[in-house]
């Protein structure tokens, strides 16, 4: 499972460098963005229960663990830079939401006696390196236009919840379960939120790692 989730994640990386090449419009004025709420989140977990998977499972599982405590910081971290940038409130609150993310991953790592990547990394570093460029990539794209910057904010939500379900139907542990399909939960909100702002320029956010399906059925509910 680690050498094809790692063959997932490469192939999404390269993919994601491909996919900012739309050019916003000129004539997009911040002023006449039209903020979407952002639900509270609470992200539930449940008690630490001893599992029965072997060894090899049990270092899949860890690995995902300490993917994911970066991959939320990657989404709070970008949102953060946008919402300075562009002063849109929707990525301030859903970056709120991401360090509730980031928190719930903590948990596991506690609970697994792990070593927390992103315990000592200030806003923008990374220990993955894949993770550090991808940062510096999105802000960048982010930075061109309000349109392009929601494009961004869609897409990280797109690599999540594809990065979530793979992980989620490759383990059994009932408390990382639980943390995982809320973390799932909380993005397809997130990707309601972008893709909302999206349709209000007339762009239809095209999903590069889900299926079209699967965003039509997140966007409809």
């Amino acid at each position: 499972m680690k050498h094809t989730y790692r063959k997932i994640f490469t192939i999404a990386i390269l993919t994601m460098v491909v996919v900012f090449g739309l050019a916003a419009q000129a004539a997009i004025e911040q002023q006449n963005v039209v903020e979407t709420p952002v639900e509270a989140e609470v992200v539930e977990t449940t008690e630490a229960v001893a599992g029965t998977q072997t060894e090899d499972q049990t270092s899949d599982m860890a690995d995902g663990i300490l993917y994911m405590r970066e991959e939320e910081k990657l989404a709070r971290d970008v949102y953060l830079a946008l919402y300075d940038i562009w002063g849109i409130r929707t990525f301030a609150n859903i970056a709120n939401s991401e360090q509730q993310h980031m928190d719930a991953v903590a948990y596991l790592i506690n609970v697994q006696g792990l070593v927390d990547p992103a315990a000592q990394s200030a806003t923008g570093e990374f220990q993955n390196p894949v993770l550090a460029k991808l940062y510096t990539d999105l802000v960048a794209q982010g930075s061109k236009s309000i349109v392009d910057a929601l494009k961004v904010g869609a897409t990280i939500e797109d690599l999540d919840i594809n990065d979530l379900e793979n992980l989620i139907v490759e383990i059994d542990d009932p408390d990382t379960l639980a943390v995982y399909s809320n973390l799932l939960r909380g993005s397809e909100n997130h990707m309601r939120s972008f893709t909302g702002q999206l349709s209000r320029y007339g762009v239809v956010y095209t999903p590069q790692f889900i299926t079209a399906e699967r965003l039509s059925n997140i966007i409809g509910r």
